[in-house]
């Protein structure tokens, strides 16, 4: 008998009434939220506006979280599609499987979306809110931890995990807590980013392949400590591969980036003192117009001296 273990919750929804409240959901909204909170912060302090942030979120986050659904699908079809299984449960979000590899991907392409609208640049964008999204993934394992799921292999460890469930193939026992794990490297990889960008003024995107890249170094041995099912090649979990082909990719943007486009933006978003374009040109217009009338009105006045001079020679 284990004398200490991390318990898990006896179940993960309680209901309000006829509204069920599920403990993934809630992981995953405070985890959104926590993300937007943080890169406004951050981008006000990199001389953005506040509330860019939570209205490119707008698009930011449908996408990831279509994205996120959409890769836990395709790499785990079986569960979906296979014989004796409702491809309607494809669509039931609240129950887990989100694929962070896919969330990031299409979150990225809904950003850029809304980026664009803004005419923002996505790199400078991506750095701002880099360690947010480490935080919201911090935040969003708890979730797993509610629906009992991606533990790791067995273990005698004092803070081993306790799975009490016996569905979908569960096997009542302690292993290893691979959400709390996961959980403790996104929050180191926050507060990495966070010291490397004060530290040595990450931009260009940077900030965000050094999440990128420090967070798959983690996600690698996590992936192996687990016993879900999962698809293999050569031996490695199909997220082993993601994370190390996704880790190079990182690592060469951040050496070629440095090379190219050295240093951070100097403005991350145009016209911050006005609602557009247009009001800097009105200002402008302005400026133009008080300069000209304070100019006729210099020459009016010298006129005027030059006849009062001349009207009393003549009186001379």
């Amino acid at each position: 008998m284990e004398l200490a273990y991390i318990p898990s919750p006896s179940r993960g929804v309680i209901h309000l009434g006829p509204i069920p409240l599920r403990g993934y959901a809630f992981c995953i909204i405070i985890g959104v939220f926590v993300a937007v909170w943080l890169g406004n912060k951050r981008w006000i302090a990199r001389g953005g506006r506040v509330g860019t942030v939570a209205d490119i979120s707008v698009w930011a986050v449908p996408f990831g979280l279509l994205g996120g659904r959409l890769y836990h699908v395709i790499t785990d079809y079986e569960l979906y599609f296979s014989e004796g299984r409702d491809w309607v449960d494809a669509f039931k979000i609240w129950e887990g499987g989100l694929g962070i590899w896919g969330a990031i991907a299409l979150g990225a392409l809904g950003a850029w979306i809304g980026c664009r609208r803004r005419g923002i640049p996505l790199p400078a964008y991506a750095d701002a809110i880099a360690p947010g999204i480490a935080l919201a993934q911090a935040i969003g394992r708890w979730g797993n931890w509610f629906n009992q799921e991606l533990y790791g292999r067995e273990t005698d460890l004092p803070w081993a995990l306790h799975i009490t469930s016996s569905t979908d193939g569960r096997v009542p026992g302690y292993y290893h807590p691979t959400f709390l794990y996961e959980s403790l490297w996104c929050v180191g990889v926050a507060v990495l980013v966070i010291w490397a960008d004060r530290r040595f003024k990450l931009g260009h995107g940077r900030a965000f392949a050094l999440y990128v890249a420090s967070y798959c170094v983690g996600r690698f041995w996590i992936e192996y400590l687990r016993v879900d099912d999962a698809h293999h090649i050569l031996g490695l979990r199909l997220n082993n591969w993601t994370a190390l082909v996704v880790f190079l990719l990182a690592v060469v943007y951040i050496v070629v980036s440095a090379k190219k486009r050295p240093g951070r933006e100097e403005v991350v978003e145009p016209d911050v003192d006005g609602s557009d374009g247009e009001t800097a040109a009105e200002e402008k217009t302005e400026d133009a117009d008080s300069a000209e009338a304070a100019e006729e009105a210099n020459d009016d006045a010298k006129d005027d001296d030059a006849k009062d001079e001349a009207e009393s020679a003549k009186k001379s």
